[in-house]
């Protein structure tokens, strides 16, 4: 990661769109979009991965030609000999970072250079150095901490010589679990799903009794309902020791958000600016900031942080 500039990031596609659209928006994101970092690669459902084979170098190549940073990620969790072997695989690509989002991949990464994702749960200093004594060299911090623990470990990476990377766009991942959600709510198991998820892009909303939207399910994640936006708080991240500030991919304009966001890092426009930018994307659910303020994460506030 680029320590001299704040680096903006696109995470990995965390849903299952069709082959095509998958290399489509790649490729957009190649020739437009203002990020410096690209996560490729599933994260969610071993079953996926091999739906992008045949697209998956040809995306990569477009990237490092436009002069994106590849870092290949890992699944979030690994529950059969199926995950395992997809994990291993991942690991043993050499000449680009490989981000870990499970204890798994780390064993294998062990004494390389590497990312740790928001999946592992890396809570505290300790949790840090232990990782980057490792071979972890940059850190996506877990969506619900709150602000004074993200100064805290943005100073424990400095004295490690490591970096601190946030999610400053979409729905937040809460969890993952062994059962596929979304082939149970079709009448499916997990190993007859006919990929069912390819039908929500962006995932699929629940509701509570009274008909209240909730969280949104996608595969075996479990993902906010509100999109988290950091607009009114990424140069307060950036002064306390953020480098890296991940976008996570939807299927709105993300060629704008990036470009909004990447003016905003570089101040060139003003956080009312950027957040009415964003609000004219007219997502299908509302913004949340919560766990950065320290509140329930599907809230919306514009206090400070402190």
């Amino acid at each position: 990661m680029n320590n001299a500039r704040a680096e903006l990031t696109l995470g990995p596609i965390l849903f299952n769109w069709a082959p095509e659209q998958w290399r489509d928006f790649y490729f957009r994101i190649a020739g437009e979009a203002p990020v410096g970092a690209v996560y490729l690669g599933e994260t969610i459902c071993s079953k996926r991965a091999p739906l992008f084979d045949e697209h998956y170098e040809a995306v990569a190549e477009r990237l490092r030609r436009a002069g994106k940073t590849i870092v290949h990620a890992t699944l979030g969790e690994t529950a059969s000999q199926v995950d395992r072997r997809l994990v291993g695989e991942v690991c043993q690509r050499v000449g680009e970072l490989t981000e870990a989002n499970d204890s798994s991949a780390a064993y294998h990464l062990r004494g390389r250079p590497h990312c740790i994702g928001p999946l592992m749960n890396v809570y505290n200093e300790e949790a840090l150095r232990f990782l980057a004594a490792k071979g972890a060299r940059n850190f996506c911090l877990p969506v619900e901490l709150p602000f004074a623990s993200v100064r805290l470990l943005c100073t424990a990476a400095a004295a490690a010589g490591v970096t601190i990377e946030l999610q400053v766009f979409g729905r937040q991942s809460l969890a993952l679990s062994a059962r596929c959600y979304h082939a149970r709510a079709h009448g499916r198991t997990k190993d007859t799903c006919r990929f069912v998820c390819e039908e929500d892009a962006d995932g699929l909303p629940l509701t509570t009794l009274d008909g209240t939207p909730f969280l949104v399910v996608n595969g075996i994640q479990t993902l906010s309902y509100e999109h988290v936006n950091l607009a009114q708080e990424v140069l307060a991240l950036k002064a306390a020791g953020v480098s890296g500030f991940r976008l996570s991919p939807h299927s709105c304009d993300m060629v704008q958000v990036a470009s909004t966001f990447r003016d905003l890092l570089d101040e060139r426009i003003a956080p009312s600016e950027a957040l009415a930018r964003l609000e004219a994307l007219e997502l299908a659910a509302p913004f949340s900031n919560g766990f950065i303020h320290g509140q329930p994460g599907h809230r919306w506030t514009t206090g400070k942080l402190s």
